[in-house]
């Protein structure tokens, strides 16, 4: 019997989709570990979901992530400019994502 090759997906999710993604991976067969994080990805808060994954499974953990997460439009200020007078600052609309995600090989998984 050969040895499946193993992938980590690693997810950074908004927390307003974090409880229905973690519930359709579930449903779906698939474990994951989430942790709380902060950064720039998302505005309003985040989460991090780690996916251990046979290579061969990952567009199914794909398709679960991309079918429950929501795109949103959000406000966000324009950039500063030493320009004066500009409309630079005035804020806009823009689509952030609703979740982005990385996979890294995984080169010893063992249980304990």
């Amino acid at each position: 019997m050969g040895v499946k090759e193993l992938k980590l997906v690693i997810t950074i999710i908004s927390n307003k989709d974090i409880e229905k993604v973690l519930e359709a991976l579930s449903k779906a067969g698939f474990f994951a570990t989430k942790i709380s994080t902060t950064g720039q990805f998302l505005e309003g808060g985040n989460s991090c979901i780690f996916v251990g994954v046979e290579q061969d499974k990952i567009e199914e953990v794909f398709d679960v992530l991309g079918k429950n997460v929501t795109k949103r439009i959000i406000r966000q200020h324009g950039v500063n400019s030493t320009v004066a007078g500009t409309l630079l600052k005035q804020p806009v609309d823009v689509e952030e994502y609703g979740g982005v995600a990385f996979v890294i090989d995984v080169e010893n998984f063992r249980k304990f």
